[in-house]
């Protein structure tokens, strides 16, 4: 009887002792995250605003967690091959993406059929940073200014690069010929990168491409800047007008987040938040950042989700309205 006694009661004690571990488990392991090398994925090839902006953030995150954040490169598909590899690994935090803002707010309409579902697949963290876009032509293009490529687009049949399918600088390029009124031909690349060699070289005509990317070819004269995409001009480039100087209330801007599988525990969610915000507390990071031509967000993730939300339903008009599903 006694024997019989004490195994229930240290079985009983067994199953209070697992469930104390399984309720506390998620802080303690929040607590001592990342003990190992965290995985930062972009989901477009190297050399675009995505990776500059990840693999400056990598660098930085890397100095707050004493733990490397290894940049891996996954580019296709407009994100939806990095988001999809994403959303299957482990929820435990060692697995981030840094999404451009299309593949949350423009993917999901755009293509019938994903093997995620990028609002139930993902838990968004924050908007690290946004920026504005850049209109440009390569040098054999005559069009001198917004108008002039507008009038141009009227009568030829031109055609503009991106970063892929769904990607930001495609939906940007869609933006501007809805706004326009005219028609252009899409040439998808697999990044920002190859596209804008390829707009230096003369393959294709024009590009409204990431400010971080571009600015550089636009300096040194390979391709032509003819307006960005913000509100106001911008002061990596001053002497180049807004494209609303020419198309009344046209603004575009990119942005980038941070997302984790859905299932990540919330207190691991909030310390990649936390550390995100303490990053943009260095002078010397933050400088950089926004020297690429980026601007900090940082928004919560309350924030972050009712903003992709938001966004979500302008896009899907524009979807629509240019026929682009795929």
């Amino acid at each position: 009887m006694y024997k019989t006694v004490l195994s229930r009661m240290k079985f009983a004690l067994g199953l209070v002792a697992a469930s104390s571990i399984a309720f506390t488990s998620p802080s303690i392991q929040a607590q001592s995250w990342p003990d190992k090398p965290v995985k930062l994925v972009i989901p477009f090839a190297a050399g675009g605003t995505t990776d500059i902006l990840g693999r400056l953030l990598a660098q930085q995150l890397s100095t707050e967690w004493k733990q490397n954040v290894i940049v891996e490169n996954k580019g296709g598909a407009g994100g939806n091959i990095a988001a999809d590899l994403v959303a299957k690994s482990p929820a435990d935090g060692y697995t981030i993406m840094l999404a451009s803002g299309s593949m949350l707010t423009v993917n999901p309409y755009l293509y019938k059929k994903l093997p995620i579902d990028y609002d139930k697949d993902f838990k968004v963290i924050t908007n690290v940073a946004s920026g504005p876009m850049l209109l440009s032509v390569n040098p054999k293009v005559p069009a001198k200014n917004v108008k002039e490529l507008i009038a141009l687009a009227k009568t030829k049949n031109l055609n503009f690069g991106s970063a892929g399918i769904g990607s930001q600088v495609h939906m940007a390029g869609e933006n501007f010929t809805y706004a326009a009124g005219v028609n252009a031909t899409h040439v998808p690349y697999k990044g920002e990168s190859a596209a804008l060699n390829d707009l230096v070289a003369g393959q294709i005509d024009f590009m409204v491409g990431n400010l971080t990317a571009a600015t550089g070819f636009a300096k040194s004269g390979q391709i032509r800047p003819l307006g960005v995409t913000s509100a106001k001009r911008v002061p990596q480039l001053p002497d180049v007008p807004t494209i609303a100087e020419t198309i009344p209330g046209f603004e575009n801007t990119g942005w980038f987040g941070l997302v984790v599988p859905a299932g990540t525990p919330n207190a691991i969610v909030d310390k990649i938040y936390r550390s995100t915000l303490e990053a943009f507390k260095n002078p010397e990071f933050k400088a950089r950042v926004e020297g690429a031509g980026l601007t900090p967000v940082l928004n919560t993730p309350q924030e972050f989700a009712a903003q992709i939300k938001k966004e979500g339903a302008n896009w899907e008009k524009i979807v629509k309205a240019r026929n682009l599903s795929q």
